[in-house]
């Protein structure tokens, strides 16, 4: 259920909290979102407030909808959930990928210099 105390809004908690159980991989099986009737019911929200929380989701590119069908997760909406809840955790991600493209480079630079005969 959603707080109405005005800390944040509640497409936004709706939103954080279907990132969160798309991270968990609540919705892997199936691979589409509750309705937004459904929505409505399991948050107490209004049909405007669970609209709003998807679309917050595609924006994150997580999710895509088809009229008439339903909302369904894109094909690494696990992974960018994820790195979406824990931004600390994808920002170590990057840092160690970022050192280990810097040794790439460097071994690199070391192979073009013993080519080139410097």
């Amino acid at each position: 259920m959603v707080e109405w105390t005005g800390k944040q809004f509640a497409y936004q908690q709706v939103a954080d909290d279907l990132r969160r159980r798309i991270a968990g991989d609540e919705f892997a099986d199936s691979g589409q979102l509750p309705s937004y009737g459904d929505l409505q019911k399991a948050y107490g929200v209004t049909v405007t407030v669970a609209r709003t929380a998807i679309n917050q989701l595609k924006a994150d590119g997580l999710v895509v909808s088809h009229q008439g069908k339903g909302v369904f997760l894109t094909a690494d909406a696990g992974r960018s959930a994820a790195q979406l809840a824990n931004p600390a955790g994808a920002v170590a991600e990057l840092r160690e990928e970022v050192a280990s493209l810097r040794a790439e480079v460097g071994e690199l630079r070391h192979r073009v210099a013993a080519l080139e005969g410097n």
